[in-house]
């Protein structure tokens, strides 16, 4: 059944693309799998298919770039959402007003 996957046509259209079969010395297959897409056609790795003795593994690529990204944005949105959180309220008393402090209102 892979092996009918991988000797089919591919279009332009199909968003997976499987890289030609690597044969290492003991006899391992490997087979890497991409993502085409977007508007330049970029391909962007998914993983590859390991075959070893008449055994099947699926390994997932693993974008580090993509994880540290994903990390900084978050902690910027987070800096961002405490900044607008102060500015709308801050954390310390208003010292604006004024408040009279032994006066009677009766005396005024």
């Amino acid at each position: 059944m892979l092996r009918n996957q991988l000797n089919s046509p591919r279009t332009v259209e199909d968003s997976l693309a499987y890289g030609q079969p690597y044969e290492t010395s003991d006899g391992t297959t490997i087979i890497t799998v991409t993502r085409t897409g977007g508007l330049l056609r970029t391909a962007r790795p998914v993983g590859a298919f390991v075959v070893h003795n008449g055994e099947v593994s699926w390994t997932p690529a693993v974008d580090a770039t993509r994880i540290a990204l994903m990390g900084e944005l978050i902690g910027l949105l987070a800096a961002v959402i405490a900044t607008l959180a102060v500015l709308r309220r801050p954390p310390w008393p208003d010292l604006s007003r004024v408040v009279a402090i032994g006066r009677d209102s009766r005396h005024t």
